[in-house]
């Protein structure tokens, strides 16, 4: 066999190796209700919620907890995912800036059932696009 087509399958295996190694770290997209099963049922992969923050009748949102001088590093707020489902939201870093800009809000993690919370590790926020077609009237 040609020494040039030893090397081409070799990337090419290489490259199927990269290929399902990163697969393998894809998280998914679910609500509450399926994060919470699937933490009961012992899978403690890393998934996504999409939602929105809860608010009260005057426009204040509920349940947000951010006191940076007792800890930076401790934010906590309640998230309503794309069902209604309601659940408390734990990130064990400091609050992102323009949270409450946010029309969605994406949490990255895990439910911990023991306490009956999600655990974020990543938060992603969709924010009001700046490139709005904003019509000026002369």
């Amino acid at each position: 066999m040609k020494l040039s087509y030893i090397i081409l399958l070799t990337v090419i295996a290489i490259a199927v190796g990269v290929i399902l190694s990163t697969t393998g770290d894809a998280s998914q997209y679910v609500d509450f209700e399926q994060a919470a099963k699937m933490a009961a049922d012992g899978d403690d992969d890393m998934v996504h919620v999409v939602g929105k923050l809860q608010k009260d009748a005057q426009g204040q949102y509920v349940g947000m907890i951010y006191n940076p001088g007792v800890d930076p590093n401790y934010f906590e707020f309640t998230l309503t995912d794309t069902k209604q489902r309601t659940e408390r939201v734990l990130y064990f870093q400091p609050k992102p800036q323009d949270f409450e800009k946010a029309e969605q809000i994406v949490i990255i993690g895990h439910t911990n059932t023991k306490e009956n919370v999600f655990v974020a590790d990543k938060i992603l926020m969709k924010c009001p696009s700046k490139y709005e077609d904003k019509e000026v009237k002369i």
